[in-house]
């Protein structure tokens, strides 16, 4: 589903100039895929047409906001799929989410196995053929379990590692679980950008910039002045979330 008109209910809270992307950029933002490969290639494909459809000299670029993996079935296809985007001819800004990050806190350390499997790793481990057993787990277990998952990710872990915190463009801001509003840009910590902080979802979280995120699920966008929320729950919903932005935004889905 291509080039929907998306528009914000009016607020006081609202800038009189929406902040826009850079002048000659159109930028395609996309909501946490958890698993989802299906969806996520339907959605890329959505977007390569839809580029070619309003090609007019801009350089376009995609920004993915993290959580790539766990809960869904097929994560290590989604990483493939997001590693093997460097050759395509767009730009494509793949961030960091809070489950790449517990992903390579348990390969750095398994004590956090167990905390990272509650979130949905235990999927991510099935998805590269790395079995664990069903039963209270043991510190031998996990350390197993690091073990073969360390060998069987390997060819993706440099991509993984060096996923960034924050994309921009113009006065747009895309990361994962949005920003603490008492800080600037440039001082947001690492914890406020992955896993949230509890005023991330104020109205108006970094004046005069539009801050773009995920993390938050819910099965429709929301919207609010200053930020907007893209995690529409594909696990769960079946529905992956797009947002062209260029002189306007068109909201573009893959799924039922």
């Amino acid at each position: 589903m291509r080039g929907l008109p998306f528009f914000t209910r009016p607020s006081r809270h609202t800038a009189a100039v929406r902040p826009r992307v850079a002048e000659r950029e159109r930028v395609y933002a996309v909501g946490d895929v958890h698993g989802r490969v299906d969806l996520l290639n339907a959605l890329l494909d959505d977007i390569r047409e839809d580029m070619v459809l309003h090609d007019d000299g801009r350089t376009a670029r995609v920004v993915l906001l993290g959580d790539y993996i766990d809960r869904g079935d097929s994560s290590r296809h989604v990483l493939e799929c997001l590693r093997d985007l460097s050759c395509e001819l767009f730009s494509c800004d793949c961030l960091m989410g809070n489950h790449e990050a517990a992903m390579v806190d348990f390969l750095e350390d398994p004590t956090h196995g167990e905390a990272w499997m509650k979130m949905g790793g235990s999927q991510t481990l099935a998805s590269f053929g790395v079995q664990v057993p069903v039963r209270p787990l043991t510190q031998d277990d996990l350390s197993r379990i690091r073990d073969d998952f360390r060998e069987a990710v390997s060819p993706l872990l440099p991509f993984v590692s060096a996923l960034p915190l924050i994309a921009t463009s113009g006065d747009v801001v895309f990361c994962h679980a949005g920003v603490n509003p008492a800080r600037d840009l440039d001082a947001q910590t690492t914890r406020a950008l992955l896993w949230g902080h509890p005023d991330a979802l104020r109205d108006e979280p970094l004046p005069g910039k539009l801050v773009v995120h995920g993390h938050y699920d819910d099965p429709e966008i929301v919207s609010r002045p200053g930020r907007i929320c893209l995690d529409t729950g594909a696990y769960y919903s079946g529905i992956l979330t797009a947002i062209r932005f260029d002189d306007d935004e068109h909201v573009m889905r893959a799924g039922r």
